[in-house]
């Protein structure tokens, strides 16, 4: 059975930073792209960011390039969402996805994976 558990989130003012984890278990990470998109109520899934198991990328969206990063780490089967700069509109329920792919994709609808989110909230 694949799971992927979300850690990290929490309270943190305007200009703080966060460092977000996504365990996986029942599959490996390195044979999969792994995708970070958030949510606010009301609004469809955003795309954050994608690693992808060729070693493409990361690639981000406009709105996290330069403060975010995401980085793996194959011996313990873990994603990384590192966040800087966290402004208030960064403000939201983080998800992980897997997909069965060599390459990301900045469409949620191309995973077939997800983890249960984690809440991320910045004060300003």
């Amino acid at each position: 059975q694949v799971r992927l558990v979300e850690s990290g989130g929490g309270l943190v003012q305007a200009g703080g930073s966060l460092r977000l984890s996504c365990a996986a278990s029942g599959l490996t990470f390195s044979n999969y792209a792994v995708g970070w998109f958030r949510q606010t109520p009301g609004k469809e899934r955003e795309f954050v960011g994608t690693i992808s198991r060729t070693g493409g990328g990361p690639y981000y969206a406009d709105s996290v390039k330069g403060r975010f990063s995401i980085s793996g780490d194959n011996a313990k089967n873990t994603v990384y969402l590192q966040m800087n700069s966290l402004k208030p509109e960064d403000t939201a329920v983080y998800y992980c996805a897997a997909r069965s792919y060599p390459y990301g994709s900045s469409g949620w609808m191309n995973y077939n994976y997800w983890g249960q989110g984690t809440q991320v909230t910045v004060s300003a």
